[in-house]
């Protein structure tokens, strides 16, 4: 069974490894190995993660996970990008347990942060071109969220 929870210093390697194999299987297609591989190096290390998952603001609510037992099979977060705005930075599966649920699941945890802690009301993301994985994942739900007030 999925449970999803703010992560904690023990989930830094589950982390590390789900977003970066994630983030190889979502734009493996689209950019170089080296370039793919630096972003990796850059955002998904784990002194970094630890760092993001030690501190929590309005700017960086923390890493969320959906755990499967003690496995990390997902992870997200987001923040306040205005008084009111908010945006989802970051939300990665295991590419073998997509479509399962799990990212709704992560995504609804973090709104519910944003809404709650932080009084946003209105939330943002991101999909860069070409991420035929993410592009679906954020069509279904901007009707819904992305462009409406939450």
């Amino acid at each position: 069974m999925i449970k999803i929870v703010k992560a904690n210093p023990g989930h830094v390697e589950g982390i590390s490894k789900v977003c970066s194999d994630g983030y190889r299987a979502t734009y493996g297609d689209t950019n170089t190995e080296d370039y793919i591989e630096r972003v990796i190096r850059e955002f998904y290390n784990r002194e970094r993660i630890l760092d993001e998952v030690s501190r929590s603001d309005r700017h960086w609510g923390g890493y969320f996970v959906a755990g499967d037992d003690d496995l990390v099979v997902g992870a997200g977060g987001g923040g306040m990008t205005g008084k009111t705005t908010a945006e989802l930075f970051v939300l990665y599966m295991d590419p073998r347990r997509r479509n399962e649920g799990i990212g709704t699941k992560l995504l609804d945890a973090i709104t519910k942060q944003q809404k709650d802690e932080y009084q946003a009301e209105e939330q943002w993301v991101s999909v860069q071109k070409g991420n035929d994985l993410g592009i679906p994942f954020g069509e279904e739900y901007i009707s819904l969220r992305y462009y409406r007030k939450i």
